[in-house]
């Protein structure tokens, strides 16, 4: 497990501490707190046990195989980005670089595909994910000058459990009012194209925007990603598991256990549990107790862990295709 990373936005809140029932870091907004992090300028820190404080980036680097088997490393990094986000009022529309675009500027622009799974939300919670039929770059743009955006984006109401897909290229914000776990590729890189008119307190000035770059990203002329992927069951003993996305950088599968009971994680690869209810331990060795909002990093190395509920217990768990 790890030390969280808390990010101040202007669209944030508090509800990731009062949903985890976490002890408030600052009186800020929150909008993201990164609990699994191996980028150039934030890395996360291990919490507890003889590595205490160290950073993943450091792990990553001298346990190699032991943390990731067979699974390679996203140019450098690990290859997973684990936060949790508040929308306390609506995100930004914005797109994330797409392969073409992260070719061709190199440096720290990487591909950003990434998966929202709903924790709580509103009852008029909603999210926007792509553009509705017939929208052409012309009117996009037209639509991000002049604020008429709900014309142009596909407005997704959106339910507690739900995980709902974004590859890059897609444009997308989040709604008020939606706390979210979102599963990622390690990449920080966000064009916004419009943002409902906000002016940074910080500064006194809108933020940047960056409508020329997330148009390069957008596929005017094909087919809007679908929002969600059909549940397909996944065969398990101890747990009942259900495969929620399927892409080409992770796999994501709700995990739900019963109190008391166990299920064998036979490694070999790096596994990511988030634990969005309950409680249990890993019985090890090493051993270790988790409960509601921690994010455990399984490495490769530690083959046939044994995980036990000690409640009902409710985890999504994060693998990579390799």
């Amino acid at each position: 497990m790890f030390h969280p990373i808390y990010k101040p936005r202007i669209w944030g809140g508090d509800r990731i501490f009062t949903h985890f029932a976490r002890r408030p870091a600052t009186a800020e907004p929150i909008g993201e707190s990164w609990e699994l992090a191996d980028l150039e300028e934030n890395q996360s820190r291990i919490r507890g046990g003889p590595r205490d404080g160290r950073p993943l980036g450091e792990l990553r680097a001298e346990a190699g195989r032991e943390l990731l088997g067979d699974v390679p490393l996203f140019e450098g990094r690990f290859p997973l980005l684990i936060k949790f986000l508040d929308a306390q009022t609506r995100l930004s529309v914005q797109v994330h670089p797409t392969e073409a675009v992260a070719r061709k500027l190199g440096g720290h622009v990487r591909v950003k595909h990434e998966a929202w799974y709903v924790l709580a939300a509103e009852p008029d919670g909603a999210i926007y994910h792509g553009l509705e039929p017939g929208v052409t770059a012309g009117v996009f743009r037209e639509a991000m000058l002049s604020g008429k955006v709900e014309r142009v984006l596909r407005r997704v109401p959106v339910r507690v459990g739900q995980c709902y897909y974004l590859p890059s290229g897609t444009v997308h914000a989040l709604g008020a009012g939606v706390l979210v776990a979102e599963i990622q590729t390690p990449s920080d890189i966000t064009y916004r194209t419009y943002d409902w008119g906000r002016v940074d307190p910080s500064t006194g000035r809108p933020r940047a925007l960056h409508l020329n770059q997330a148009m390069e990203c957008i596929d005017f002329g094909g087919p809007q990603p679908q929002p969600t992927q059909p549940l397909s069951p996944v065969a398990a003993e101890g747990a009942s598991v259900s495969r929620v996305t399927t892409c080409e950088s992770f796999l994501i599968d709700r995990v739900e256990m019963v109190g008391g009971a166990g299920r064998t994680i036979a490694g070999g690869e790096p596994v990511v549990w988030i634990v969005l209810d309950g409680s249990g331990s890993i019985e090890g060795p090493p051993e270790a107790a988790f409960s509601r909002g921690d994010v455990i990093l399984l490495p490769a190395a530690m083959g046939n862990i044994q995980v036990r509920a000690e409640g009902s217990l409710t985890c999504l768990e994060v693998t990579v295709p390799h």
